[in-house]
């Protein structure tokens, strides 16, 4: 997957194109992620212990991979992904508009 937990994103189509967020969490095995304040959904909770009121709890629900595409660092617009092999073998993510490095390490 070429999205990490705490990328920027850009939302490409949907209700929320245009958008921006934060990547909360990546859900590789059904090729999804959660993007803070992108696809708000209601959620209807009974009282619990911990949560003794219930009621409506708004929160975000996954979006399909191929519906974001990362900001580029540098030019802040958003990008395709490459990897690229550093000299001590690492792989790290590089941004195909500036080829600046996405990875931070």
């Amino acid at each position: 997957m070429n999205v990490k937990k705490d990328d920027t994103v850009l939302i490409i189509c949907g209700n929320d194109k245009g958008r921006r967020g934060r990547v909360l969490r990546v859900l590789p095995e059904k090729d999804r992620v959660i993007v803070e304040g992108v696809r708000m959904m209601k959620k209807h909770t009974k009282p619990t212990q911990r949560d003794p009121q219930g009621g409506i709890v708004e929160r975000e629900a996954s979006i399909h991979i191929s519906n974001v595409m990362v900001v580029d660092p540098k030019t802040d617009a958003p990008t395709r992904v490459r990897r690229r092999a550093l000299d001590d073998g690492r792989s790290v993510r590089v941004a195909a508009r500036s080829g600046e490095m996405i990875d931070s390490q």
